[in-house]
């Protein structure tokens, strides 16, 4: 999403809601891109630790501010960022992500995938003052030809993928494997099924 739906320039601004995997991932490939400023929004504090081996270099939660995320990014960055990225699938944090991104050239990617039914929204005037609103599906990589780039890319050990696999469990610990997952204390769970 980083790389080919964005096309993040080195020296940007990004903001990233949501410190999952997904999250990670995504600041991750900022940093690759020369994003300057990679800033992890989440309400959980806990995560800003993790964030900071992926890359982000600043972290907001927005349980601490009484105003609007979309506002606290704003007067952080100085009139917004270049890229936003929604990795949650919250309709409600799309429209925070869009509305933090810079008048006149701010753009906004939708990788979180929302409930069934869900529906986005947003004043016209976010859009008609030069913000871009995309989505993306598996990154905007084309599976057949740039997946085999990508394993390229691991096996030199260019990016990151053993690093997003904290637990490994057996299937009968299945349970426990979700309680980690629920905690935010797991980003990815191996389950040996021969145990």
């Amino acid at each position: 999403a980083v790389w080919n739906t964005a096309k993040v320039e080195p020296g940007s601004n990004v903001a990233i809601f949501g410190l999952g995997t997904v999250g990670l991932a995504v600041a991750e490939g900022a940093k690759t891109a020369g994003a300057s400023r990679i800033i992890g929004i989440d309400i959980d504090s806990k995560k800003y630790e993790t964030a900071k081996k992926f890359g982000v270099n600043e972290f907001v939660n927005p349980k601490d501010h009484d105003k609007p995320i979309q506002e606290v990014i704003v007067d952080l960055t100085d009139g917004g960022v270049d890229y936003s990225f929604e990795c949650i699938g919250n309709v409600s944090v799309m429209r925070a992500a869009l509305e933090c991104c810079h008048k006149g050239w701010g753009t906004s990617v939708i990788v979180g995938v929302a409930a069934s039914g869900q529906e986005i929204s947003t004043r016209p005037f976010q859009l008609v003052t030069g913000r871009v609103w995309k989505g993306t599906a598996f990154g905007g990589f084309k599976s057949r030809t740039q997946v085999p780039w990508l394993v390229e890319k691991y096996m030199n050990k260019e990016i990151k993928v053993d690093e997003y696999i904290t637990h490994n469990l057996t299937l009968g610990e299945i349970n426990k494997a979700f309680d980690l997952l629920h905690e935010g204390t797991c980003l990815r769970c191996v389950l040996d099924t021969s145990k």
